[in-house]
C-alpha cells in the first residue's frame, strides 16, 4: 500500500467535523479543483443544448433529441475509456494525472468557445464527447485520492463533501449555463468565455493539490478497452462485497436518472408548471442529495457505517411511491410560474417527496463509496473505481430505455415513479440478501442509536486493517450487535452454540458467520471446528472476537476468563500470525433490556430503565499475544469497566 499523505494519519488530532477538510491542502485544493470540473462540465453542455432547442435551427438534430443526443455523447466515452483511465490512476502519481486532465479541459473548452462563438454544431458535438473524455479520466483518480489522503474516520465525511459539492455543482452549471446563453446577441460568446474561464481556474487550483506516489508504479497498461473492460470486472469480483456495492451504487445513479430525466415532463405535463418550475424541481433534488451526503458523517459517528445504505434504500423506494400518489389526481391547470406553482399545498408535498427520496439517495451512496475505497486493494482501487463507471454508465443508459420503453408503453409520468419505486424496493432486497453485511450494519446501527445511548471510548485502537482478537465481557444477549456497531469493519464472533437457538438473534448470527462453540465434553467436533473457523479468519487477516467468560454473566459481575483464547493465539502463532489482543469493556449494559437481570431471563421488564438506556464500550490499547494470558486479560478488561 502506498504512504498516504503525512496528515492523513495524524497524531491523533481530530477535527470537529467534515467541514474542517475544507481548510487542509490535503482536501481542499482537490474538493475546489472537482467542483469547478463539474460545474463546468454542466455549464457547458445544459448552455449548448438550450442553444440548439432555442436559438438555432439544425436541421439534422432536432431540439427534441438534441438533449439526448449530447447526453449521450458525453457518457460514451466513460464506456470505452474508463477502462485504461483506471489503469493511469494506479500507475501514476494522482496530482500529474490531475494535472494533465485540467489542462485538457483548457485545451477542449478552447475549441469549445470557437464553437460557441461560430454556432458551430459539430463542433460543440465534438467538445461534449472530449469532456466526457476528461470526467471519464478524471473518475478514477478522484476516488481513488480520497483513501489515501483521508483516514477511515474521515472517509465517510470526506465522500459525503464530494457528493454534495458535485450535486451543487451540477447546480450551479446548468443555472449558470442557462442564465449566460439567454443574454441576447453575445450569450453565446459569454458561455465561451465562462467556460475557459472555469477551466482555468481548475488547472490553477490543481497545482496546490499534493503529490501522491503511484499504488501500482510497475503496472503496464493494457490499451485494450474490450479486454481491460472485463479484467477490471473480474478484479472487482474477487471481493463479493465490494462487486455487489458496485451494483448497488449503479442501481441508484439508474434510479436517480429516471427522476432527473423526467423533470420537464413532470413539471410540464403532471405540475402543469413553466420552465422556473422543472428547475426548481432540480434544485430540490440537488440540495436532498447534498444534505444526505452530509448527513453521513453525523449519522455514523464518523465512521464508514454501511447500516446507512439499507435506511437509504427503503427512504427512496416510500417516497418515490409516496411521489405517485402525490401527483397522480393533481387537477388539469394551466401552465403557471413559479409564484403560482408554490401557492398551491399539494405541489409542496411533491417537493418534499422529491426532497426526501435524494435525500435518502444520499444517504445510500456515500457509505457505499467509501465501503469500495477501504476494502478495494490499494494498488487496484482505482481499476475497481473505473469498473464501477462502466457499470454507472450501462446502468443510466438502461434507465433512459426502460423509461422511454414505458413511456411507450403508454405509462405516465407517476407511474414510472411508481415503478422505479417498487423495483428499487425489490433489488435492495435482494442486495441485502447477497451480501446480509448491509442488513446486519443496519440492525447494529438502529440498537446502537434508538434502543441503547451507545458510547464507544477509545475506538482508535480498533486495528483500520489486519487480523486481530478482540475480547470482551459478555453481559447481554446483543453484545456481539453493539461490537459490529463499534467497527467499521466485519467481526467474526465465536459465541456459545445455545445463542444459536434464540429465536430472531440466533438468526442473525447465523446472517453474520459467527463461529458456534461447545464445550469439548458436549460436543468434541463442534469445539474443535469452532478453533480451525477462528484460525481461518485470522490468517485472512479479518477480526476474531470471542468472549471468553464462555457465557453470559448471571449476576452482573465479571467472571474468570477461560483458556481458550490462549489457544487461539498459538494457532495463529503456528501460523506464523503474531495477532495482537484488543481488550474490550462493555458498560451499564447489566440491568438493560437483554441481560438477564431477572429470574426469567431476558425481556422479563424490558423498560425496567426506562427508554434509551445509556450504554457504553470501552477499548484498550492492544495486548501482545505473548502477553494475553486469560489472568491478565481479565485485569485489563476489569480495568476498563472501571474507565
Amino acid at each position: 500500500m502506498s504512504t498516504p499523505a503525512p496528515q492523513a494519519h495524524g497524531s491523533g488530532h481530530e477535527d470537529p467535523n467534515q467541514f474542517a477538510l475544507l481548510r487542509q491542502r490535503r482536501f481542499a485544493p482537490f474538493f475546489w479543483t472537482q467542483f469547478s470540473g463539474a460545474a463546468n462540465d454542466n455549464l457547458f453542455k445544459f448552455a449548448f443544448t438550450v442553444m440548439v432547442t432555442y436559438q438555432i435551427n439544425v436541421a439534422w438534430l432536432q431540439p427534441a433529441m438534441a438533449g439526448l443526443v449530447i447526453g449521450a455523447l458525453f457518457i460514451l466515452p466513460f464506456l470505452l475509456f474508463s477502462a485504461t483511465s483506471g489503469q493511469l490512476a494506479d500507475k501514476y502519481d494522482k496530482k500529474v494525472l490531475i494535472r494533465f486532465v485540467k489542462r485538457l479541459e483548457m485545451a477542449i473548452m478552447a475549441l469549445a468557445a470557437w464553437g460557441f462563438f461560430s454556432h458551430n454544431v459539430p463542433v460543440l458535438l465534438g467538445c461534449t464527447f472530449l469532456m466526457g473524455l476528461h470526467s471519464t479520466l478524471f473518475g478514477p483518480v478522484k476516488f481513488a485520492y480520497l483513501p489515501q489522503v483521508l483516514n477511515e474516520r474521515e472517509l465517510t465525511g470526506g465522500n459525503g463533501m464530494v457528493e454534495m459539492g458535485t450535486f451543487v455543482a451540477i447546480l450551479l452549471g446548468n443555472v449558470a449555463g442557462g442564465l449566460i446563453i439567454a443574454v441576447p446577441e453575445i450569450g453565446a460568446h459569454h458561455v465561451g468565455f465562462a467556460c475557459v474561464g472555469a477551466a482555468i481556474v481548475g488547472r490553477v487550483l490543481a497545482e496546490f493539490i499534493p503529490s501522491l506516489p503511484a499504488t501500482d508504479p510497475g503496472l503496464k497498461v493494457n490499451w485494450n478497452p474490450v479486454s481491460e473492460t472485463w479484467r477490471n470486472l473480474k478484479l472487482a469480483h474477487q471481493n463479493i462485497v465490494v462487486f455487489r456495492s458496485l451494483l448497488g451504487i449503479s442501481w441508484m445513479w439508474f434510479f436517480g436518472a429516471v427522476f432527473l430525466s423526467q423533470f420537464p415532463s413532470l413539471a410540464k405535463e403532471v405540475l402543469h408548471g413553466n420552465e422556473q418550475v422543472a428547475s426548481l424541481l432540480l434544485v430540490v433534488f440537488s440540495v436532498g442529495i447534498g444534505i444526505g451526503s452530509l448527513l453521513c458523517e453525523v449519522l455514523s459517528r464518523r465512521h464508514v457505517e454501511i447500516g446507512l445504505v439499507p435506511l437509504g434504500a427503503i427512504g427512496m423506494s416510500v417516497f418515490s411511491i409516496d411521489l405517485y400518489f402525490a401527483s397522480r389526481s393533481l387537477p388539469p391547470a394551466e401552465i403557471m410560474g413559479l409564484a403560482a406553482f408554490l401557492e398551491h399545498g399539494a405541489h409542496w408535498r411533491v417537493m418534499l417527496d422529491l426532497a426526501l427520496l435524494s435525500l435518502f439517495a444520499g444517504l445510500y451512496s456515500v457509505p457505499m463509496y467509501a465501503l469500495i475505497q477501504m476494502r478495494a486493494q490499494p494498488t487496484h482501487r482505482a481499476r475497481i473505481i473505473a469498473a464501477n463507471n462502466i457499470l454507472n454508465a450501462l446502468f443510466m443508459i438502461a434507465s433512459s430505455l426502460i423509461a422511454g420503453a414505458l413511456l411507450g408503453a403508454g405509462f405516465t409520468v407517476p407511474q414510472i415513479f411508481l415503478f422505479t419505486g417498487l423495483a428499487n424496493a425489490v433489488v435492495a432486497f435482494y442486495i441485502f440478501l447477497l451480501v446480509p453485511e448491509y442488513l446486519l450494519r443496519f440492525v447494529a446501527w438502529v440498537l446502537s442509536r434508538f434502543v441503547y445511548r451507545f458510547k464507544v471510548q477509545g475506538d482508535e485502537y480498533l486495528p483500520a486493517q489486519g487480523s486481530a482478537v478482540l475480547a470482551c465481557n459478555h453481559v447481554s444477549f446483543v453484545d456481539a450487535v453493539l461490537l459490529m456497531a463499534a467497527s467499521p469493519r466485519p467481526i467474526y464472533f465465536v459465541m456459545d452454540h445455545r445463542i444459536f437457538r434464540i429465536p430472531v438473534l440466533g438468526w442473525l448470527f447465523k446472517l453474520a458467520k459467527a463461529i458456534p462453540v461447545a464445550p469439548y465434553k458436549e460436543d468434541p467436533q463442534t469445539y474443535e471446528a469452532a478453533f480451525e473457523r477462528a484460525a481461518q479468519v485470522l490468517r485472512e487477516g479479518d477480526l476474531l472476537a470471542i468472549f471468553p467468560e464462555g457465557g453470559i454473566t448471571r449476576d452482573g459481575q465479571l467472571q474468570p476468563f477461560k483458556g481458550g483464547i490462549v489457544k487461539i493465539l498459538e494457532r495463529a502463532r503456528a501460523d506464523g500470525l503474531d495477532v495482537p489482543v484488543i481488550p474490550m469493556a462493555l458498560t451499564n449494559l447489566w440491568g438493560s433490556y437483554f441481560s438477564r437481570i431477572e429470574q426469567g431471563g431476558a425481556m422479563v421488564r424490558p423498560f425496567r430503565r426506562g427508554l434509551f438506556n445509556r450504554v457504553g464500550l470501552n477499548v484498550g490499547a492492544p495486548v501482545p499475544p505473548a502477553q494475553a494470558q486469560p489472568e491478565a486479560l481479565q485485569a485489563r478488561v476489569a480495568g476498563l469497566l472501571q474507565a
